[in-house]
């Protein structure tokens, strides 16, 4: 399989630490969104939106959405279960990866932030306010939700689906200057994602076009 991944994508990030869970290997390509590698033509043909992260599976299949990769690893390959199997836990499990993915991240896209400077005429300080502004907005109902319950992690002793999508949100918040004091039962699933090397592996840090 081939991901065709940004560093610093949040997105592209989610579907790394699935795959880390799974103990599936993948080969990286790298596409520089700064660079505007995911505008070529030969990027286009992979995915018309022109957006990462883009999973080529070995027969050239192509998949593209975060969530839609997410679970077909899910649902294709052997390794833990990142969704439960229960229909209501199954339920939640969606509720909080939605809360994020469809709540938060996309009010500090990449292509958000570039539209409120530019033609909007905001500064970049203004922009990353905005960004922060919403991150902890939903991570204030967020940290009320999962602090329920009483777990390392979002939904019991080991990282799911949830932590995919949470993790790189909490590493897109500090990029932001987000405030988290108010959210300690988010940064413990941090931590104890963190003894997780296969996760630690999928950080943005970590990867071959990190810069």
């Amino acid at each position: 399989m081939k991901l065709y991944s940004y560093w610093r994508s949040g997105t592209s990030y989610r579907v790394r630490i699935a795959l880390a869970i799974k103990g599936a290997s993948v080969e990286i390509v790298p596409v520089n969104l700064l660079d505007g590698a995911h505008k070529d033509e030969s990027f286009l043909t992979r995915n018309p939106q022109g957006l990462v992260p883009t999973l080529e599976l070995d027969d050239g299949t192509l998949l593209s959405q975060s969530p839609a990769i997410i679970e077909y690893l899910d649902e294709t390959l052997p390794g833990p279960e990142l969704l439960p199997e229960d229909p209501l836990q199954r339920a939640e499990a969606r509720h909080l990866s939605a809360l994020i993915g469809c709540d938060i991240h996309p009010l500090q896209n990449l292509r958000v932030l570039k539209y409120l400077q530019d033609p909007l005429g905001h500064n970049r300080d203004e922009a990353f306010a905005w960004a922060a502004h919403f991150i902890a907005a939903g991570f204030e109902a967020l940290e009320t939700l999962l602090s329920k319950a009483d777990t390392p992690f979002a939904m019991g002793d080991a990282p799911g689906v949830v932590e995919c999508y949470l993790l790189p949100q909490l590493y897109a918040a500090r990029r932001f200057g987000t405030d988290l004091s108010a959210v300690p039962r988010l940064l413990a699933i941090e931590k104890a994602a963190a003894d997780w090397p296969d996760i630690t592996a999928a950080h943005p840090e970590q990867q071959i076009d990190a810069h």
